[in-house]
């Protein structure tokens, strides 16, 4: 056996086979037949499909068409990936078109556009559609993030009615703010900033402002599923959830795939080694806290930064797609999560910098596509600064106990940074410059801390964010682990009788014991949480969020799905919950008005900072326009509410209280 890593190929950095490297032959120009034959079928198929109500079938094909227009990568997996990245940074983009355009997200409009805009992109590059033939590897890696994402799903799996579901999405607030953002980016067509004193009849104003490109590519995704059927009440949040589901795996997937680009080309041992390895530290460290506290926008603005660093780190031979997915990747975090955006956008100028002599054989393309990333990337960081003061976020407090991130940091880094610093791995130019994305976001992370430091607190809320980028790039470190691996020396010369089984003995042996220390440290498998376990607990995030009991209602769940279904929206009335403590009566309130599609004119009566019962809801009754229906959920609430009346009778006018009995909640 031998311990050498895969060398690099020069020529190929990103392995894209010989053959489509070639210089094409001279192709016949199209007549003008066949022009229009297509451009109609580009709009004729979307209208066939929606008719049939076979709707759901057109993003599939749309992947497909870009996927078969590229020529980087090797595989199967390498075209999805980068076609995903650059549509999902494109749709950010077209996002401001389908804005302004009379159609809004309707799916017939949209996949004719982009049909067309593929049709042109293949009549002018002179290529035909081709796919690499799937490969084993391609399966291995979307079984792994399937089984991924079904494993976090089983509590959802295993609810019994919308209650459950509803207990298990009020672990995280932001399950309620995110629903609200979706739901009305799908009824208005597009983006909120736009219009913003439109949107703020219809949602809380404190998003109309917030980074909404998760949202409109999820909105625009549920309307090719539901053509025509905008999800309303439980169903909304249902289809929330499936979308949450659907981007944290697409965040292991492009983990996995993002560690194997960073490779290179490896033995099928290492390949299997690796696959396990990042999917154990997707489930082992902090990362399923993403989908259990409700943030999908970090989730996909982690997943195109992944791919952005795993560009950056081994470029694609062919500059062009390499400049134009990457322009793509900047877009899409800036319009998903632009927090992200400054330490990618530093990763990108280091790659830009090292490269700068390939850059000058494509002057044009750069400026192009420099220029319009210049624009569109920090659009709506600058929007959120100028008009909403978001930079004033950076010092909030709260988020989990920032123990286990510093353990995850520690421990996971040291083991990739000796791994990298090995010979074997050093030598080669793509580690390197990995050690400089990983400067990158390691002074991302400490100049973070600096400002809560700076700001009179412990590091906290955005801290974590900067540290779960920092682990991301930690993930894909791993990869030079893996190609540290021993594998089967293949019988030689002077051992022609050897037995292929015997050879291949002490390499899969070393293989199994690694991976067996990588899933038990991870907490995947053992009887202790892993190395990574949260602060209090010896289980992973992932481990906790799966035993829990759907069954065990708490209270502001039971009363939030009891009043949703008692009590449903009357329009131009706003609807309120008053229960027993403040803090219920506000997370109650945020979650029944995101289900009742209600938050813009519930938001004077949740969004203050008064908690004290009877305080709250005086100043609930004082602030909240007429008319006004208030939920009383329970003897002590009805007995704050009749106090404050009858302290100040004037708060009866416009006002309705009914009475709510919720099921048995602990």
């Amino acid at each position: 056996m031998h311990a050498q890593a895969t060398l690099d190929t020069p020529r190929v950095p990103d392995g894209t086979p010989s053959r489509d490297r070639a210089v094409a032959p001279a192709h016949r120009r199209p007549s003008a037949g066949l022009l229009l034959a297509v451009f109609l079928a580009c709009w004729l198929v979307p209208l066939a499909a929606y008719a049939i109500r076979a709707a759901w079938l057109l993003p599939l094909l749309i992947l497909l068409g870009t996927a078969s227009l590229l020529r980087s990568g090797r595989s199967l997996l390498d075209r999805l990936v980068l076609a995903l990245a650059l549509l999902v940074g494109l749709t950010c983009a077209a996002g401001l078109i389908f804005t302004v355009w009379p159609w809004g997200l309707h799916p017939v409009p949209v996949t004719g556009l982009t049909l067309t805009v593929l049709a042109l992109a293949a009549l002018l590059s002179r290529r035909a559609p081709r796919l690499p033939r799937p490969r084993w590897s391609d399966a291995v890696s979307l079984a792994a993030a399937a089984g991924v994402a079904g494993y976090l799903a089983i509590p959802y799996l295993n609810a019994n009615g919308f209650d459950q579901r509803l207990n298990l999405a009020m672990i995280g607030e932001d399950n309620a703010r995110h629903p609200a953002l979706f739901d009305v980016i799908g009824r208005v067509g597009g983006y909120l900033f736009i219009d913003p004193d439109s949107a703020r009849e219809q949602i809380f104003s404190g998003l109309i402002h917030y980074p909404q490109g998760w949202h409109l590519i999820a909105a625009l995704l549920d309307g090719f599923q539901n053509p025509g059927n905008a999800p309303t009440g439980p169903a909304l949040m249902d289809h929330y959830i499936l979308w949450c589901l659907a981007t944290f795996a697409l965040l292991a997937l492009v983990l996995i795939w993002a560690a194997h680009h960073i490779a290179g080309p490896l033995h099928p041992l290492r390949r299997l080694v690796l696959v396990l390895a990042v999917t154990a530290l997707t489930l082992g460290t902090e990362l399923p806290r993403l989908l259990i506290a409700g943030y999908p926008s970090e989730t996909l603005g982690l997943s195109l930064a992944a791919v952005l660093v795993a560009l950056v780190v081994r470029p694609l031979h062919r500059l062009r797609e390499q400049l134009l997915v990457v322009g793509a990747l900047l877009i899409g975090i800036g319009f998903s999560y632009y927090l992200f955006l400054l330490p990618t956008g530093a990763m990108v100028l280091c790659w830009l910098i090292a490269d700068r002599r390939r850059l000058r054989t494509r002057p044009g393309t750069v400026a192009v596509i420099g220029a319009v990333t210049a624009v569109l990337a920090p659009l709506i960081a600058v929007i959120g600064v100028l008009f909403a003061g978001q930079s004033e976020a950076l010092g909030a407090p709260g988020g989990a106990p920032p123990v286990e991130t510093y353990t995850t940091l520690l421990g996971l880094g040291a083991l990739v940074i000796s791994t990298v610093l090995a010979r074997t791995n050093l030598s080669e130019t793509m580690w390197r410059r990995y050690l400089v994305v990983l400067s990158v976001a390691l002074l991302f992370c400490a100049s973070m801390a600096a400002v809560n430091l700076a700001n009179g607190i412990q590091p906290a809320y955005y801290f974590g964010k900067t540290a779960h980028l920092l682990i991301l790039v930690l993930v894909m470190g791993t990869a030079a682990l893996a190609r540290l691996l021993p594998v089967p020396t293949p019988n030689t010369a002077s051992e022609p009788g050897r037995r292929p089984i015997t050879a291949a003995l002490p390499a899969v042996g070393i293989a199994t014991l690694v991976t067996l220390a990588v899933l038990i440290g991870t907490g995947v498998i053992g009887w202790t949480g892993g190395y990574f376990h949260r602060s209090g607990s010896d289980e992973t995030w992932a481990r906790e969020w799966v035993d829990r009991d759907p069954r065990a209602l708490t209270r502001p769940a039971s009363v939030t799905a009891t009043a949703a279904k008692a009590y449903p929206a009357i329009p131009g009335t706003v609807t309120l919950v008053v229960d027993k403590w403040g803090a219920q009566s506000y997370r109650e309130s945020v979650f029944l008005s995101a289900l009742q599609s209600t938050t813009g004119q519930t938001e004077s009566g949740i969004y203050f900072s008064i908690f004290d019962e009877p305080d709250r809801t005086a100043e609930l009754l004082r602030r909240t326009p007429r008319p006004l229906r208030l939920i009383v959920a329970g003897q002590p609430a009805q007995q704050v509410v009749d106090g404050v009346l009858a302290a100040d009778p004037s708060l009866r006018e416009g006002l309705t209280v009914v009475p709510l009995k919720p099921a048995k909640a602990r």
